[in-house]
């Protein structure tokens, strides 16, 4: 009877022991995603930067009318997310400083609010110094009642100074469920405007 006692200590040590590897593996799987980012964009690396992205309409450069670029637009859904996202075009073409605007269309196909976040990334890498964005849906958390859809655009212009040999720049965004971090972020953000 007294060798039980032990055991039953050692048991619930052990438990205890695998029960904070168990949340430590967790909340390690949860914030890799957006440490991910922030790595990226702090780097520059996987065609993020945030030095780069946004110019004023003012600051916008000559068309190079001689010259066309195509631009390819991919969307994702993070895993285990019931959602529609797509962008309005699969391809454009466009000239170096032309002013463009694409429409993505989001939909919460759940039953409860929620907040979602786009991560951008840009192919080739090199083409992504050459993106300049004037609007886009990626610099905000975005807002979504249960149920709703909304068009969001994106305005971009490539830079006339993109090198020759690059004609094909592809824009991609992923869609992530940011609700949790919201509320993480802004507690008094008790329901999601």
């Amino acid at each position: 009877m007294q060798e039980q006692q032990p055991t039953r200590s050692r048991n619930l040590r052990v438990f205890a022991q695998l029960s904070a590897v168990v949340v430590g593996m967790f909340a390690f799987g949860y914030a890799l995603v957006p440490l991910y980012g922030l790595i990226c964009q702090i780097a520059g690396i996987n065609g993020q930067r945030s030095d780069v992205m946004m110019i004023k309409d003012s600051q916008l450069p000559a068309v190079d009318a001689s010259r066309t670029v195509t631009v390819e637009f991919l969307t994702t859904l993070n895993n285990g997310m019931d959602w529609e996202f797509r962008s309005e075009a699969r391809k454009i073409k466009v000239h170096p400083g032309e002013l463009t605007t694409v429409n993505f269309f989001a939909r919460n196909n759940t039953d409860a609010d929620k907040v979602a976040q786009a991560v951008p990334s840009v192919a080739p890498i090199a083409a992504n110094q050459y993106l300049r964005k004037t609007e886009c849906f990626c610099f905000t958390q975005q807002n979504f009642a249960a149920g709703e859809g909304k068009d969001m655009p994106v305005r971009f212009v490539i830079d006339p100074a993109l090198p020759a040999h690059v004609d094909t720049v592809t824009l991609s965004y992923t869609f992530f469920d940011a609700t949790n971090l919201a509320v993480v972020n802004n507690p008094r953000a008790g329901r999601l405007n």
